[in-house]
């Protein structure tokens, strides 16, 4: 016991003393990314930032950067230790700004933890930047140096480093600027960009001449429920699917030919929600009124978003802003409202709408896997799924309805038993171990898993037929190809398979195997392209500028429709994230519309004209464009580059 004190008493005078030599230095270390290589960076040795710090980091919970950052654009940090590289993806809410970032080291030692779906897995919020994990995990001994790196930097950025320190506590993160991060508008304060508001009379002004617009579907040639009047085939009254001379269709309650071009989180006032008020209100020029947006189930936090509808509306906003969400979709050529979005603005029943199912036990299985072995599991599902599909059962404006996104235990079933095994006793674990009988092995333990997916599946969809056999069963919204075990599994449950795909566009051989494995139409449930100028990070596909962003959309789109048995698509998502983060940490800009409540102008113009292509797109009359953006890059895996 002695020992034990006596060396963790070691550990803080070396980390207490290594803070006081790297803050008084304040040397600092300069990484100037050059954006015509595909992969720019450099290492330094740690001893020149910061000495004194030990090599063996097995005492300590956090390293903690003192940098700055010129820019949002996600950097890889990482440490070169005696088992090879180990680095992480980072991002920054304080684009041009120092400050001290404190990076929990459980990220470079384990694998992500066993969330429900992907996002939960991998992001990882702090306060004043977030983490994407990624890449090699390992001890961290033997480390002599950091390296830090970006792919296809945007605009040759900069980063700075004056100081490394290690901890056993979370010592928190700081922002260490004078001027706040976020000005009154809830826009990026610490830089300067096109179409930026400067004053609340031009923000006035543009949003008046909005209001003032009279739009229509003319152009689209819709119908009442956003189908195509070229085209009739049979109506039924709801939502249903139909091929004809080949191709795949939506076709409406009315009968008309439908391709669901719709958007994610279609909720007015988002993108501008502030949280941790109490530990980081400095990074703050101004906060909302008290009322104004706040969340009342999540204290400290406020809406920036909500405060600039109360600008434009005043107490009516509420209405009114819904009512703008509507209009907005008729001149861009948008019919559906898609995933995570405004009930109330739903419930207006003038787009066609799509639903997520809950308490199917998604979030109390493992990895995404309900336990479906437990007392009472179906009947508790289709209690829940009654309850929630009841209100919507006549309702013609329903396309139908998911029962799970981007499940986390895809390509991982092997993690997944083994976290079974290891785990408590429980239903799952002894359906487990039974099936085994014994004779372990990987492939019977994938086998197990695709068998309790069955029977999930078929669960949901027995009850979701008996309780609203209108509407469709959308699938799950997979994140990664599922294979050929999985799309025979699909193929007898669901009416539409869903997947999310984050390309330059999604690949036709992929949807072919979706087709020829299911037979089935495909919609895509979420897609996007970001950049960086406006203080938030660049999204999981970026580009170089608000113009090539709109370039990307309409290739995608346009791509993607040419398939034959592609139906729907839903960008992801109606707003801008927030700047300083949302629940998870990713602050993307990724929207439509910003956190001003104004429309991004090449985005929209590129929505509405290529909305008016896909009918024909998808028919086989009109060809889709062949114009890529430039340099867009995937947030995958880095190549093995330092400045090539």
């Amino acid at each position: 016991m002695c020992n034990k004190i006596l060396y963790v008493i070691n550990i803080c005078i070396v980390a207490y003393f290594s803070c006081i030599v790297t803050t008084s230095a304040q040397k600092t270390f300069k990484i100037q990314f050059d954006s015509n290589k595909e992969v720019s960076g450099k290492k330094f040795a740690i001893r020149d930032i910061s000495p004194g710090i030990p090599s063996n980091w097995d005492g300590y919970n956090f390293v903690v950067l003192e940098l700055k950052a010129s820019t949002p654009q996600r950097f890889h940090v990482g440490f070169t230790t005696e088992t090879g590289y180990n680095e992480l993806r980072v991002m920054s809410y304080c684009a041009n700004g120092w400050n001290k970032l404190a990076i929990p080291l459980r990220f470079y030692r384990d694998l992500p933890g066993a969330a429900h779906d992907l996002a939960a897995t991998y992001n990882q919020p702090r306060y004043t930047g977030w983490v994407n994990l990624g890449g090699k995990r390992g001890p961290l001994r033997g480390i002599d140096s950091i390296g830090i790196r970006m792919n296809v930097p945007i605009n040759n950025p900069s980063i700075e480093l004056r100081s490394i320190s290690l901890s056993v506590e979370d010592p928190g993160d700081q922002y260490l600027g004078d001027q706040p991060v976020v000005d009154e508008f809830g826009q990026w304060n610490l830089g300067n960009y096109e179409n930026k508001i400067q004053s609340a009379e031009q923000l006035r002004k543009e949003w008046e001449a909005e209001d003032a617009e009279i739009v229509s579907t003319k152009a689209y040639n819709y119908a009442k429920f956003g189908g195509y009047l070229p085209g009739k085939l049979r109506a039924t009254g709801f939502f249903h699917t139909e091929k004809t001379n080949g191709k795949w269709w939506f076709v409406d309650p009315e009968g008309y030919q439908f391709l669901s071009v719709g958007v994610d989180c279609v909720s007015p006032g988002g993108g501008g929600n502030a949280r941790d008020l109490d530990k980081r209100d400095h990074i703050y020029k101004a906060l909302p009124p008290t009322g104004i947006g706040a969340n009342p189930r999540r204290p400290n936090s406020a809406s920036f978003g909500s405060w600039n509808l109360f600008r434009r509306y005043g107490d009516s906003y509420p209405e009114k802003s819904r009512e703008l969400v509507i209009k907005r979709m008729d001149k861009w050529g948008l019919n559906t409202i898609c995933n995570w979005s405004s009930m109330e603005v739903m419930a207006l029943n003038r787009k066609a709408f799509m639903l997520q199912l809950r308490g199917v036990g998604i979030e109390n299985g493992i990895m995404g896997l309900p336990d479906v072995y437990a007392p009472g599991f179906a009947a508790k599902v289709d209690a829940s799924i009654r309850e929630f599909v009841t209100p919507f059962r006549e309702n013609p404006w329903l396309i139908g309805y998911f029962s799970g996104n981007e499940p986390s235990w895809t390509g991982q079933e092997e993690r997944l038993c083994g976290m079974l095994l290891s785990g408590t006793d429980r239903p799952f674990k002894e359906a487990l171990t039974k099936y085994l009988g014994g004779k372990d092995s990987p492939e019977k333990r994938k086998q197990f898993v695709i068998e309790t997916f069955r029977i999930f599946l078929q669960i949901v969809n027995k009850s979701l037929k008996t309780h609203d056999p209108n509407h469709l069963n959308l699938g799950i919204r997979f994140g990664h190809n599922p294979g050929l075990e999985i799309l025979a599994v699909c193929k007898d449950v669901f009416d539409v398979f869903s997947f999310n795909c984050y390309d330059l566009a999604p690949k036709q051989e992929f949807m072919d195997q979706i087709m020829e494995g299911t037979g089935l139409p495909m919609i895509i449930g979420e897609y996007h392209f970001g950049t960086v100028d406006r203080g938030m990070a660049q999204s999981l596909w970026q580009v170089n500028s608000q113009k090539e962003r709109g370039v990307a959309f309409s290739y995608y789109t346009e791509q993607a429709y040419s398939h034959p048995g592609l139906i729907g698509t839903a960008w992801f998502q109606w707003c801008d994230q927030d700047l300083t983060g949302r629940f998870d940490g990713e602050n993307y800009n990724c929207g439509l519309v910003d956190v001003t409540d104004r429309p991004y102008p090449w985005m929209v113009e590129a929505v509405g004209r290529t909305a008016q292509k896909l009918y024909g797109i998808h028919n086989g009359s009109t060809l889709p464009t062949s114009q890529k953006p430039v340099k867009a890059r995937g947030h995958g895996g880095i190549p093995d580059l330092w400045e090539k």
